[in-house]
């Protein structure tokens, strides 16, 4: 309906472009001044009257359209008063022309690469690289949605100088027993030593570097060590990624592309990129105000920026991909701006397809959760608590749902994943539990209990929603969704498919966790407001329509942020 207005407005508006009237349209804050108004002022200067002359000659030159019920000035402004019934109709037609509402196709023939989670090996898997994994699943979700082929990449910190710190740590003060026994746990702890060591020894560190330019230079022993850590740390992220419900096509983590770092260094200098700088190669990217690039260390070894340029040309040449996303921390901006204007100087137009998503911190209010290094809060132990806590809720409301675990795993993960989600991306995070569980406020769980909710309807009704779907249009007496509060749901659920192309553009799965809101918002006050299970079969039926589309999109939305909706709570 907004698009049939700006359209009317384009071709009696020579002096604004359609993006320009559709940027002014403006919603009312009251429905008694209409559905939509178009303010004049910007119109004031070309046409040389006063803007509210001219929402008077605009008023009169629309006149009357089959879609409205009336256009009149007030002030400055031009109201269109939508037909209701006629609206009603054109969301119906919307929702119902696709098997899935919200989905396009403009992402047909493109791949978009997304590397996100990336945990290092042989360090507990911890909040940080929840928001990571959480944001990239999410952003998969939605380019899938719009027909992307996504290429979910886990680039795992599985390379570098810690292994040879770990190596070192181990051969003094671990045993296979010990790391057999206790896994990640045990490799953090003589890792954590080394740390601790190092400071009374600093030879070590030496020792550490040598032990690292060994394993690269292929030494069997190390090897074999190296292997051995990224297995057991493997088996730990994937219970974690078990949990969250996520999975990827890929674990090429750094390892991968050690082969490929001598490649790279060799097209740098071709291209006469390269500048020794005490004994290590490097860009000099001081022009761009940047710090120099570091592609060789001193003593010939690779670092991970080298690592990375060679995962951008192996994912170009692998996937042809249209964008590169990176979701890491807002800490790595300078590092991905380095590494991109390598790329782009290396003579790769796609270097503009590259994208680093950044995001804010985490903490947990009211102190620490679980910690096992004074610091540190572990993405299982987050996921438990919030499971089990979840699971308390449900005990103490006494009720009679039947499979009580799988319920408290998806409302208290999805009350996780939903918190993350649910502010923009760049902005801090906070654990706070009374808030993130509470079936009331602007949480996770009170948009999966309203999804619960229209699932009870539908079940007293009689009406199998997803089966329903189907014939809306036949079940459906737009003249009785003319009331104000199934206007206002009407409203919502035309937004969808445009909440999701914004959110895909801006990186920003915020917006479809707001849209779920303000879609469980509005349907429960169309609940509140407009008894559904009436005398009246065509009422009744024409409501349930309501309630058929509400269900399925906040099931959708919710999927969308990898949030999965109980039927009943």
């Amino acid at each position: 309906m907004k698009e049939k207005i700006v359209n009317l407005l384009a071709s009696r508006i020579p002096a604004l472009s359609v993006s320009e009237i559709d940027q002014y349209l403006e919603i009312p804050p009251k429905t008694d001044m209409g559905d939509y108004a178009f303010p004049c002022f910007k119109l004031a200067k070309a046409y040389r009257k006063a803007p509210a002359v001219i929402a008077q000659e605009l008023a009169a030159e629309i006149g009357e359209q089959d879609f409205l019920e009336s256009v009149n000035p007030l002030g400055p402004y031009v109201n269109f008063f939508v037909n209701k019934s006629a609206y009603a109709e054109m969301v119906m037609d919307k929702y119902t022309e696709s098997a899935d509402y919200g989905a396009s196709s403009e992402g047909n023939g493109q791949t978009i690469c997304i590397d996100y989670s990336s945990p290092n090996v042989a360090k507990n898997f911890h909040v940080g690289h929840l928001r990571t994994t959480i944001i990239g699943n999410s952003l998969y979700k939605i380019f899938t949605k719009l027909s992307y082929k996504v290429e979910r990449i886990n680039h795992l910190g599985d390379w570098g100088t810690q292994f040879g710190k770990l190596i070192v740590a181990y051969k003094k003060w671990g045993s296979r027993e010990a790391v057999e026994s206790r896994g990640i746990e045990e490799l953090m702890e003589i890792y954590v030593r080394f740390h601790k060591e190092a400071d009374e020894d600093p030879s070590l560190e030496d020792q550490a570097r040598a032990a690292f330019t060994e394993l690269e230079n292929g030494n069997k022993e190390y090897e074999e060590l190296w292997k051995w850590f990224v297995d057991i740390s493997l088996k730990e992220f994937l219970r974690i990624y078990d949990i969250l419900g996520m999975s990827f096509d890929h674990f090429t983590g750094e390892s991968f592309y050690r082969d490929q770092t001598s490649t790279v260094v060799e097209m740098l200098k071709e291209r006469g990129l390269l500048t020794e700088s005490e004994g290590a190669l490097v860009v000099m990217l001081d022009e761009y105000d940047m710090p120099p690039c570091i592609v060789a260390k001193k003593d010939g070894s690779s670092i991970y920026a080298t690592r990375d340029l060679a995962a951008i040309l192996y994912r170009k040449k692998s996937y042809d991909f249209s964008k590169c996303l990176y979701v890491t921390g807002l800490e790595q901006k300078l590092h991905f701006a380095q590494i991109f204007k390598v790329i782009e100087l290396m003579g790769y137009d796609y270097a503009s397809n590259l994208v680093h998503i950044p995001y804010g911190l985490v903490s947990l209010k009211g102190g620490k959760l679980s910690t096992r290094n004074g610091n540190v809060i572990y993405a299982e132990d987050l996921l438990n608590e919030a499971i089990a806590k979840t699971r308390s809720i449900i005990e103490e409301k006494g009720s009679g749902i039947e499979d009580k675990d799988k319920v408290a795993h998806d409302v208290g993960v999805g009350a996780i994943l939903f918190n993350d989600l649910y502010n923009q991306r760049i902005k801090d995070v906070v654990f706070d539990w009374e808030k993130l569980l509470n079936f009331d406020g602007e949480t996770g769980p009170y948009v999966q209990y309203t999804y619960a909710r229209a699932s009870s309807v539908l079940r007293k009704i009689g009406i199998d929603g997803d089966a329903a779907a189907s014939r809306l249009k036949e079940m459906t007496d737009f003249s009785k969704l003319t009331d104000e509060y199934s206007l206002a749901l009407l409203k919502v659920i035309e937004k969808y498919p445009s909440v999701i192309k914004e959110a895909a553009s801006r990186y920003e799965p915020s917006m479809v966790a707001r849209y779920s809101m303000d879609l469980a918002h509005a349907f429960n006050a169309f609940y509140r407001e407009c008894q559904i299970n009436v005398p009246d079969e065509a009422l009744r039926n024409s409501r349930t329509s309501l309630v058929v589309m509400s269900r399925s999109i906040i099931r959708d939305s919710l999927a969308l942020l990898g949030i999965n909706c109980p039927e009943a709570m």
